[in-house]
């Protein structure tokens, strides 16, 4: 990223040339990262890739070795966490147990010395937007998690900031609330526009809820783009294998549900727009059928390599083969991500957890 664009009007965040070093470990790599004004933005990374780091930096609870955080062309590098105008909301409950509902959204008004009046209608139109109006008088350990997260989110909203941090807010609460809340929070971001930076290590929650996605790995920024920029065309395989499994067929990364399954050998292409067609049909025997909803997963060993890979399919195209276990079948890809052509196929780290790999018999 550029200085030129990194100075642009329309971005609310600038982080230029972050570094951060913990003894041998370096968090942040020279970053450059910038957040449009009004944006949902996910950090996305697995363990160690500095987005967590990234985060506290823009908050100011970690300064960087070197570099610069501006926030609404305010450049507040050495600022503290309470002078740079931010809301943050933690992965755990930060609640104060002996406060109800309203007195915990009301803390921070109060402590600015806001007229009675004033905080107690900023409190109640909080908690009609976030879906608690009838918790004012509750405790927090009267919530269940999902609600005490959404006072949470209230609470650092109700001073009107310039930005609002989430550090994986949702990471401590079961599946269906998770993906409850991240719709709740997509729609509550449409409501108030407060520019908005979300750290997770969920790839569906980021590319349900944001408008943009930065993919982090080791301290540095690999990608920043939307959700279908990220997923269509990753610039590396790194963001490819990360934000979904991969398998490789005859050299060339692709999505399980991009292959397609046939009985016969000379199957045809069903559409896609990579280049699948320069791909020679694998012939492989069927290991497992696991029926996952709408959708079923066919894992397979190639005949060629003797390497395990998926595939996923409709329910009625499964239907359809009617595959059973130790079957022999003909795949094919239909799409493949365009990567940059001097980018190798990953070998090690995060990435193979979600490689399989596969060679034309």
């Amino acid at each position: 990223m550029t200085d030129s664009r990194l100075q642009r009007g329309d971005n609310a965040i600038i982080v230029h040339d972050a570094y951060k070093q913990y003894g041998d470990f370096v968090a942040l790599d020279h970053v450059d990262f910038a957040v449009p004004k009004g944006s949902l933005t996910a950090l996305l990374g697995p363990s160690g890739s500095g987005k967590s780091t990234l985060l506290r930096a823009i908050a100011g609870l970690d300064q960087p070795d070197s570099g610069t955080v501006t926030i609404n062309g305010r450049d507040v590098t050495g600022v503290p966490p309470q002078r740079r105008g931010i809301g943050f909301v933690f992965q755990h409950y930060a609640a104060f147990k002996h406060l109800t509902v309203r007195d915990n959204v009301a803390y921070g008004l109060r402590i600015r010395k806001r007229p009675k009046a004033e905080i107690k209608e900023k409190v109640d139109n909080l908690l009609e937007v976030v879906g608690l109006s009838g918790f004012q008088t509750r405790y927090p350990n009267q919530l269940s998690g999902g609600q005490r997260q959404r006072m949470a989110l209230a609470r650092a909203l109700a001073v009107d900031p310039q930005v609002l941090l989430l550090d994986e807010p949702f990471g401590a609460l079961d599946a269906k609330v998770r993906e409850d809340l991240r719709a709740w929070l997509r729609r509550l971001h449409d409501e108030v526009h407060v520019t908005t930076v979300l750290v997770t290590h969920d790839q569906a929650e980021a590319l349900d809820v944001a408008d943009r996605i930065a993919v982090l790995n080791k301290g540095r920024i690999e990608q920043v783009g939307s959700p279908t920029e990220v997923y269509d065309s990753p610039a590396s395989a790194f963001v490819m294998s990360f934000l979904g499994a991969v398998s490789e067929l005859n050299g060339a990364l692709v999505r399980p549900h991009d292959i397609r399954v046939g009985r016969k050998p000379d199957m045809a292409v069903a559409g896609g727009d990579g280049t699948a067609e320069s791909i020679g049909v694998v012939r492989a025997t069927v290991d497992r059928v696991v029926a996952l909803g709408f959708e079923v997963r066919v894992e397979m060993t190639s005949a060629a390599t003797g390497g395990a890979f998926t595939a996923q399919i409709t329910r009625g195209d499964a239907e359809a083969l009617d595959l059973r276990d130790g079957d022999t079948v003909y795949v094919r890809a239909t799409r493949i991500p365009p990567l940059p052509s001097d980018i190798a196929v990953p070998g090690s780290g995060d990435t193979d957890q979600n490689r399989n790999t596969l060679t034309s018999a």
